[in-house]
């Protein structure tokens, strides 16, 4: 039986898409123009992380319970 062979992961800088080693000073960039311009990219709103909003005290001053209303215009009576 002949020896299994490692295979080597191939990653791709998310900037430019050159190859990157594990071992490369800025992975998983190749550069760190490559790393500036991602950082860039999230300080400019171009990178979101979102997810639901499940709180029901934030859902609530939003609007989203009672009908679309908000605690202070319940209060109001026209």
């Amino acid at each position: 039986m002949a020896p299994k062979k490692k295979s080597v992961k191939v990653l791709r800088c998310p900037s430019c898409s050159e190859l990157v080693r594990f071992s490369d000073e800025d992975f998983p960039f190749c550069s760190d123009r490559c790393r500036k311009i991602d950082l860039g990219k999230w300080a400019s709103g171009v990178y979101k992380i979102s997810s639901p909003v499940l709180d029901p005290e934030v859902l609530e001053d939003l609007g989203v319970f009672g009908g679309g209303q908000s605690k202070s215009s319940e209060s109001d009576d026209h």
